[in-house]
């Protein structure tokens, strides 16, 4: 049985439903995978990578299970009224004097 070449032939766009030559119709992919619909090349979108998220394994190694801050390192802030000694400043530069507090 001989098909016939379809040169002249019209499909329509499952997405739009616009009509288009049955040449430019292509397959509609999802996640590596035909979804069966059949849409205008001029709308089709490319498989996004954000849709084989999980097919590579990948690992990110903690070095330390569980790790936990050092609590001797003493910190700098503070607020006021209550101050911290390391924040009250004097600077001087030639006969200029800047004091903080």
């Amino acid at each position: 049985m001989t098909l016939a070449k379809g040169k002249y032939a019209y499909g329509f766009c499952d997405r739009t439903g616009f009509r288009y030559p049955l040449a430019d119709l292509v397959d509609e992919f999802n996640n590596g995978t035909k979804t069966g619909m059949r849409i205008g090349r001029d709308i089709a979108d490319d498989d996004h990578p954000q849709n084989f998220i999980g097919r590579i394994r990948i690992d990110d190694p903690q070095s330390l299970t569980d790790p936990r801050p050092d609590r001797a390192i003493e910190s700098l802030y503070s607020f006021n009224p209550v101050g911290h000694a390391a924040q009250y400043l004097t600077i001087s530069v030639g006969c200029v004097t800047v004091t903080t507090d």
